[in-house]
């Protein structure tokens, strides 16, 4: 796979998002919710109104079949939080249909369910999906921490319909000429398509390049973010490509080779699209940093770039972890010293039995002159 079908998948991506907006955009205005109803409502609340599941209604979100706003507080936008007009939900509600309408559109099969309605083995299903001739929208970790891949049913339908040829028969050459019969692009394109879709959503010239470099991985990120205040910057609006991930470190080890770009062609794509992303956001604003006077800025910064908490000093004069990293030497606490005699531990209960032993005429703890 090459950059240019990268282009078309992205390109193609954005369509599936932009169709639906278009026709947001002459209904919007027809349907408006009562004057006791609010503005806009957070996602949890718009998902019951539209019957729809958690998942379901964040899928709807990201093909364009409910349009959604980003949340502003204190005029800054808020990354990752998004919010639906009540205009919206009621224009959705009084469709025709609703909402079995709205939930077929976002249905999704996996490969049993999906060669089931194309008529065909799942085997040959499998074969067209790690080609690239279906691509997947999302996935999940099954029991045995396996990765399942869903699909669209309408795309699964519209697909049976238009390539015939390719559900009966031999498979073509194209399929099968120099093509290792192990490659597997289907977390490629889902990687694709997710970032289309995320780009579309957004409008925020750090963002689009925060989504961008989510696909790649650190060190690759450093080579084209030399200020680390820009890396830290987008790090901060780096989107969560996978939902309702697991925090268990095997799945986190199933999952982390998804998320990140590994074909020599898609790397070559988004590191392109990083740096011209990158050349217009630093057009629009600067990154946030520290200002001469060490004031915080607007926007909070990560850890990594804030000024460290100052640490208490070691005692005893151990190594300690230095401000850049490495271990530094840290002199120990200094203490009022200790008047011989006056304490009870046992150094100096053993100190001062000492003294008497060899100066019996002595008291102890007094002072030789």
């Amino acid at each position: 796979m090459d950059i240019r079908m990268f282009a078309k998948q992205e390109a193609a991506a954005g369509a599936v998002v932009t169709a639906a907006p278009a026709a947001v955009a002459e209904e919007g205005e027809r349907g408006s919710g009562p004057d006791t109803a609010p503005e806009t409502v957070a996602v949890a609340r718009a998902a019951r109104e539209l019957e729809l599941k958690r998942g379901e209604f964040e899928l709807a979100a990201q093909l364009g079949h409910v349009r959604t706003t980003v949340v502003s507080g204190a005029g800054r936008r808020v990354p990752g939080r998004r919010e639906v007009e009540w205009r919206e939900i009621e224009r959705l509600r009084s469709a025709e249909g609703f909402p079995d309408v709205l939930r077929e559109r976002v249905r999704t099969v996996g490969t049993a369910e999906g060669a089931g309605l194309m008529a065909i083995s799942t085997g040959r299903f499998t074969r067209l999906a790690k080609a690239g001739y279906l691509t997947p929208v999302k996935f999940y970790l099954n029991r045995y921490r396996a990765v399942v891949w869903l699909y669209l049913a309408d795309e699964l339908t519209a697909f049976a319909a238009r390539e015939e040829a390719l559900l009966v028969g031999r498979f073509p050459r194209t399929l099968t000429a120099g093509r290792d019969p192990d490659d597997d692009v289907r977390p490629r394109n889902w990687r694709g398509r997710r970032i289309g879709h995320l780009l579309h959503l957004s409008e925020d010239p750090w963002e689009r390049a925060a989504i961008t470099g989510s696909v790649l991985d650190p060190v690759q990120r450093a080579e084209l973010v030399a200020d680390p205040y820009e890396r830290a910057y987008l790090s901060s609006l780096q989107p969560d490509l996978a939902h309702g991930r697991s925090d268990s470190e095997a799945a986190l080890a199933a999952v982390r080779p998804l998320l990140l770009a590994d074909h020599p062609d898609e790397i070559s794509w988004h590191r392109a699209s990083l740096t011209a992303l990158l050349d217009e956001a630093r057009r629009a604003r600067p990154a946030p940093r520290p200002d001469r006077h060490g004031d915080v800025p607007s926007r909070p910064l990560p850890e990594a770039v804030r000024d460290p908490e100052p640490e208490p000093e070691a005692g005893f004069g151990l190594l300690a972890p230095g401000s850049d990293g490495d271990r530094v030497f840290r002199p120990a606490a200094v203490h009022e010293p200790l008047r011989r005699g006056s304490g009870k531990g046992l150094l100096t209960r053993l100190r001062l039995r000492k003294e008497k032993e060899r100066d019996p005429g002595r008291p102890a703890g007094r002072e030789r002159p």
